[in-house]
């Protein structure tokens, strides 16, 4: 399998001046950095070749340590994109975020090993769990269905499969900071679902089959480890005090 991490996200004034850096992805955490602790976990996974979007200072800090360095855009939808054709030989497609302090192999294989054949996933965890593991962590989570639950930072591709999934990720990606326009990108149906309140996993799950042509599936009961990840100054401190 590839591998391709995403890390050009930035912080805020505060953020950096307590991480010393505006890229998130090379805050540490627990002795590395964000960026560090992904590319070490997807490589003793098993990934043969890895990539890294970013800009300069994510070039300097992984040089050595990854196949390839993909220069970062000013478009979030333009990184995905590079991201997803960051390999293009067909390969199954590990996608990572670079903001999880506590990704390792171990719940990242449990993960992979738990994906049906050619299918497209990604992992969620019960927010109990989650809560168990991290308790008195700021809030995660999203309820859909009468389930809340926390969803991982971790994708699995199928070989071949990222042509597909690159318009619909793209246009989610444009869409994310409106629950409303997200919403309409899944149909009328489904739209009206979300807004009575009874989406279901389930139904996402066959919609996707359906406008992707693959089978796509949650994984449940993955790691919360996959699950944590880091956008604020409060997650970042947590983190930083559990390690």
């Amino acid at each position: 399998m590839n591998a391709v991490i995403t890390a050009g996200a930035r912080v805020d004034a505060e953020f950096a001046d307590r991480i010393g850096t505006p890229v998130k992805a090379l805050a540490r955490v627990g002795g590395r950095t964000l960026l560090a602790a992904s590319i070490e976990a997807a490589r003793q996974t098993g990934a043969t070749q890895i990539a890294v979007v970013g800009g300069s200072e994510v070039r300097e800090a992984c040089a050595g340590s990854v196949d390839a360095i993909i220069d970062e855009s000013e478009s979030g939808a333009a990184n995905l994109q590079r991201a997803l054709h960051a390999w293009d030989d067909g390969a199954p497609l590990l996608y990572m975020t670079s903001d999880m302090p506590f990704i390792g192999s171990a719940v990242l294989r449990e993960f992979i090993e738990a994906v049906p054949s050619g299918a497209l996933a990604l992992p969620i965890t019960a927010s109990r769990d989650f809560e168990r593991r991290f308790p008195g962590a700021p809030p995660f989570g999203i309820e859909i269905g009468g389930e809340r639950i926390v969803n991982g930072g971790a994708f699995w591709m199928p070989a071949g499969a990222a042509p597909a999934v690159e318009d619909l990720a793209m246009r989610f990606f444009d869409a994310r900071k409106s629950v409303t326009r997200m919403a309409l990108l899944l149909g009328p149906v489904l739209a009206l679902q979300f807004a009575l309140r009874r989406l279901t996993i389930a139904a996402l799950e066959n919609q996707a089959r359906r406008r992707l042509g693959i089978p796509a599936v949650a994984i449940r009961g993955a790691s919360p480890d996959l699950a944590y990840d880091i956008d604020t100054l409060d997650e970042y401190t947590y983190a930083a005090k559990l390690a």
